[in-house]
């Protein structure tokens, strides 16, 4: 089956049409930057276009850069606060006139990953980081998702939470080199892997395609590896989640 994934992050809204059954991009992806506001009701209408744009009608599903429940924002992580206790689902189906299912983005691109991708049959306490506007995470045991991970949230010295020290935003914004902005990143694996301790971290986002640029300042017992489905994991995972009504909260 072909579904319409749209995967949603602090900088762009991009969407593709994927074949289900192999994780396959079968449309080129298309994107639309995220409105400066980034308010419902502005990101709703980029949301509407995406689905014109692939004159697409069916199941969509949706990776979002919060935590969600049963389609509501419990956070609002890099968006506008009015995103607070919003019925993402409705609000997008309402918009484009098709059922939407909302997950949280980097449980929607670790879903891709161990499906389809290097987690695929990893067991144990599987980490997925998205790095990106923000520093996203997605946490799998024995295959099996525990939603709504949000490692990127600790807090960290005087920061409210450790991406907005640690995300490739940064190191864009402060015109950071990958050696300065990696040791950055290692502080975050550390913290990750003292809290959690994991078997094995996977990381995607954008800046995952650059790992061979940084992967010599991570300095972490953990194994850590690139996702080779790479900034598609997100529009993939997003997909298939439309399909799989378990993977939502």
């Amino acid at each position: 089956m072909e579904i319409l994934g749209i995967d949603i992050g602090g900088s762009g809204m991009k969407g593709a049409i994927i074949n289900s059954e192999t994780g396959e991009l079968v449309s080129k992806r298309y994107r639309i930057p995220t409105p400066a506001s980034r308010n419902p009701g502005d990101m709703a209408q980029v949301f509407k276009d995406i689905v014109d744009h692939f004159n697409y009608k069916g199941p969509v599903g949706c990776g979002f850069p919060t935590i969600i429940k049963n389609g509501v924002c419990i956070s609002t992580s890099n968006l506008s606060p009015t995103w607070k206790n919003v019925n993402a689902e409705k609000i997008f189906s309402e918009a484009c006139g098709q059922p939407v299912t909302v997950v949280n983005d980097a449980d929607a691109a670790g879903y891709a990953v161990m499906n389809y991708g290097i987690g695929k049959g990893k067991l144990g306490l599987v980490i997925m980081i998205t790095i990106g506007t923000g520093l996203g995470s997605g946490a799998f045991f024995n295959g099996e998702l525990i939603p709504n991970f949000e490692l990127g949230q600790i807090p960290y010295k005087k920061y409210k939470k450790i991406e907005r020290w640690a995300a490739a935003s940064i190191k864009d914004r402060e015109n950071l080199s990958f050696k300065k902005w990696g040791k950055r990143f290692n502080v975050f694996l550390k913290l990750v892997e003292v809290i959690v301790c994991p078997d094995y971290i996977i990381l995607g986002g954008g800046t995952s395609k650059n790992f061979d640029e940084f992967k010599k300042y991570i300095k972490i017992d953990t194994p850590v590896v690139p996702a080779h489905l790479g900034n598609h994991a997100g529009l993939i995972g997003a997909a298939v989640a439309a399909l799989r009504p378990h993977v939502k909260n």
